[in-house]
């Protein structure tokens, strides 16, 4: 069924680039299975793409649309706007060390890219909603914070809970500048030419069809090596904390932010699991040898440039501006990610490393 015939029913058409990614597949799902109409414009460069895709297809059929485009294509993103109403803009170079390997690719796909998208956006002269997916990697290294480490967790002073959107700017990476410019450039249009648009600066975001890598997710990633007993390398002494947002929760706050623009066109929002979803990586790992009854092998590297030993974000801006709240905790997030993964994901590993 084409966009132009589902958009005659009255539903809102959304344009999700790299919708095969994790958090596009199931930001997709939700909303073909709401009855909207759906365009995916990925490269399908990323692990796991092809399978969320093809999982994608099997569930929702002719209803998902896919535009097979880089994000550095101009003229691929002309295309896949046509009859949009809302941009899901997703689509990114994730790592950190792939961005110290090859600055450039990382600039040109997340700050050349989404100027593109932008200027593109605003030739439509429509009023398209655009929801960018920012990082806290703007905030830098958080340096200045003092810390105090306890057996599993770095800590801060009692009187600092989490970050705010107060907190000033200061990119530490290539990743982090990309990301930020891509970030500066959205708030921009919106208060400048009167784009229609918000920004997420999110903190670890995991649930189902991650395929986490060592340089990105994480929290899929060690699920995924000790579920195939291999060693799992830790960064640093594995007390650096983050709060955990299940993915479920973040499509709410995805879907919120399209509902309340443009009444908050131009803001931008810190959004995560907030305090009371907090995890180190040593937590982690104690929650991984529960659920598998088993220990996992662990190898410790150096730190690696501009880690962030704690990162906890404060989501009440965004709270006060929707009435959206995370509602998935951490031990149910984690058992339902450690299922899916027991059921998706290590048997078609395990083939594959056997060859057959």
């Amino acid at each position: 069924m084409s966009v132009s015939r589902l958009r005659r029913s009255g539903r809102q058409a959304a344009l999700i680039t790299g919708g095969a990614g994790f958090i596009g597949t199931n930001l997709a799902h939700r909303l073909l299975r709401d009855g909207r109409p759906v365009r995916i414009y990925d490269s399908l460069s990323r692990t796991g793409a092809e399978q969320n895709l093809h999982w994608l297809r099997a569930a929702h059929g002719s209803h998902l649309h896919w535009h097979r485009g880089d994000v550095r294509s101009a003229r691929g993103l002309r295309a896949a706007l046509g009859e949009i109403d809302t941009v899901f803009h997703l689509a990114a170079q994730v790592a950190v060390t792939n961005s110290l390997a090859d600055p450039r690719e990382d600039f040109t796909v997340n700050a050349a890219g989404t100027l593109d998208l932008l200027e593109e956006i605003r030739a439509t002269n429509r009023r398209i909603a655009v929801v960018f997916t920012s990082t806290n990697k703007v905030y830098g290294a958080l340096e200045d914070i003092p810390l105090v480490a306890s057996s599993t967790r770095y800590q801060p002073a009692p009187d600092l809970q989490a970050i705010d959107e107060t907190r000033p700017l200061r990119f530490h990476s290539p990743y982090g500048c990309s990301k930020g410019t891509a970030d500066q450039y959205v708030l921009d249009y919106a208060r400048g030419y009167g784009v229609n648009a918000t920004v997420f600066r999110m903190s670890c975001i995991y649930g189902p069809h991650q395929y986490g890598t060592e340089d990105q997710g994480w929290v899929a990633h060690f699920l995924i090596r000790a579920q195939q007993e291999l060693p799992i390398t830790v960064y640093g002494d594995g007390k650096q904390v983050r709060d955990l947002l299940y993915v479920d929760d973040l499509v709410d706050a995805l879907l919120e932010a399209e509902a309340h623009l443009p009444d908050i066109a131009g803001e931008a929002f810190n959004i995560g699991g907030g305090p009371q979803n907090t995890s180190s990586l040593q937590e982690l790992i104690e929650r991984i040898t529960t659920l598998n009854n088993s220990s996992a092998e662990l190898t410790y590297r150096p730190w690696r440039a501009g880690d962030q030993r704690w990162y906890v974000s404060d989501t009440g801006k965004f709270e006060r501006a929707t009435g959206w709240q995370p509602k998935t905790s951490i031990d149910r997030g984690i058992r339902q990610l450690h299922a899916w993964i027991s059921g998706n994901r290590a048997p078609a590993l395990a083939r594959r490393a056997v060859g057959t």
